[in-house]
């Protein structure tokens, strides 16, 4: 049987035979210029993007801020969300600022018909903040007796107490009102509407905590003037003090009736002091008619 020949001791030296073979002088300079262009790629570095590509001019400013472009800066102050007011001068005077807008829904619409929602919209707040500083509306009204209309008479009822005869009294009594109804604008409307009205509100207010002593203390003084000869006799001393609020609070409330009447937009609260002194001094002086 024949012997198979030895493939792979004749595949072996064909290739040593193709090594030795001497390499052709085209394909030796193909083969160096190859070698060449391997080593200048991998000693190169890495070569920078070009910045003429308008998308890698838009990334490239993405990644770095513009020097020129200002940085944002947060705002001094920001909206707070409803709560727990702020305390210190961020609060600042909120009891007073919503005690403002009390009185002012309180002399349009009256106490009884005002909510405190109402209030919160005049004050620009919101019900739960008025609701923090004066819980329920029974306390805002004792606040804002307390705060607002005792300070205002308080003065007024000390120098009518303090003062001498009734000439004094009386003058220092009309001059009084007239003052506060100038730093008050409100008074005369709130408390013709919530004192002197049937139902008003206030109305205690003026039985138990500001009237009781002011007017006994006035009255006895006229029923003494009256003793000693120095006041009209007819006169009942039990009611001059509303003679005295009907010709200074009343003319004050219901001024611009009488500026609509008369046509008389100058008519101001100095008009209305002078009157009331003039008619209480010398009265109307009436003259007997000439014949």
């Amino acid at each position: 049987m024949a012997r198979q020949p030895k493939t792979n001791r004749q595949s072996k030296t064909n290739r040593q035979s193709e090594r030795s073979r001497p390499i052709e002088p085209g394909r030796q300079a193909a083969s160096r210029q190859a070698e060449r262009a391997t080593r200048e790629r991998s000693a190169a570095p890495t070569a920078r993007p070009n910045d003429s590509d308008p998308i890698r001019r838009a990334a490239k400013s993405l990644r770095k801020p513009d020097a020129a472009t200002p940085k944002r800066k947060r705002p001094a102050a920001f909206k707070r969300a409803p709560g727990r007011p702020l305390r210190g001068a961020a609060g600042g005077d909120i009891r007073g600022a919503l005690l403002d807008a009390a009185i002012t829904c309180f002399t349009a619409n009256g106490i009884a018909a005002t909510s405190l929602r109402e209030i919160a919209t005049q004050a620009q707040v919101t019900p739960a903040l008025l609701h923090y500083y004066y819980g329920d509306k029974a306390q805002l009204i004792e606040a804002l007796v307390q705060d607002r209309m005792l300070p205002a008479f308080g003065p007024l009822r000390e120098r009518v107490i303090a003062a001498g005869d009734v000439a004094d009294t009386i003058a220092v009594f009309v001059c009084g009102m007239t003052e506060i109804m100038k730093t008050y604008a409100w008074w005369p409307q709130l408390w013709v509407r919530e004192v002197l009205c049937e139902g008003g509100v206030l109305r205690d207010l003026l039985v138990t905590r500001v009237v009781p002593l002011f007017a006994r203390t006035i009255a006895s003084r006229f029923a003494a003037a009256q003793t000693r000869g120095e006041l009209n006799a007819d006169l009942d001393p039990r009611l001059l003090i509303p003679s005295l609020i009907g010709l200074t609070l009343m003319p004050a409330a219901g001024a611009p009736i009488w500026r609509a009447v008369f046509e008389a937009d100058d008519l101001g609260l100095d008009d209305v002091r002078r009157h009331a002194i003039a008619l209480l001094d010398r009265g109307l002086e009436l003259k007997a008619p000439m014949a």
